[in-house]
């Protein structure tokens, strides 16, 4: 079906194109690999958002759990980390196999984390893949085959299923 004569309405055809002319199932078995194709296309697009949760958690426990070494001739820091009363001591040995006092600190976010090359370069572009994921879904509802809708909509229930718990409830 090309653009020029798309419906309006849902539709059932088997010979719908799915992102270009060149990709028009022509027999049954083709469309029925197309549907799959965005069963299992949704199928990532939960995972990624699964993903981003989990690395949005490790990325704000390494924020949170920082390391401080109390260190001669520097008083100032090494009081306050021992003044902390929700720190724990424990020993570390360095790279170069010197004991040294330290004490975990966990820090309570209060404001924005400061921005990070490590962090927020990678959180780009995994937001930008899912982004565009999400964008091939959408165009794949867009043309109105009812076929591709519902392997859209059965692609993300089985995502979700699969690795809804893993999600936080304002990323839905």
């Amino acid at each position: 079906m090309s653009m020029s004569t798309m419906e309006n309405v849902f539709f059932t055809s088997t010979t719908t194109a799915l992102y270009s002319s060149a990709w028009e199932p022509k027999s049954t078995g083709a469309y029925a690999g197309s549907c799959i194709f965005l069963i299992v296309l949704a199928v990532i697009f939960r995972s990624l958002f699964a993903g981003k949760h989990i690395l949005e958690h490790r990325w704000m426990d390494k924020e949170l759990n920082r390391r401080y070494v109390s260190v001669r001739g520097v008083p100032t820091e090494a009081a306050r980390i021992h003044a902390d009363s929700e720190g724990k001591n424990v020993t570390l040995i360095s790279e170069r196999g010197v004991e040294e006092p330290v004490r975990v600190v966990r820090r309570h976010m209060r404001s924005v984390t400061p921005w990070r090359y490590s962090v927020d370069v990678p959180r780009a572009l995994y937001v930008t893949v899912m982004s565009g994921v999400g964008y091939l879904l959408m165009l794949a509802v867009m043309t109105l085959n009812v076929g591709y809708f519902l392997s859209v909509l059965g692609g993300i229930f089985l995502g979700e299923l699969a690795v809804g718990r893993y999600t936080a409830l304002d990323e839905h």
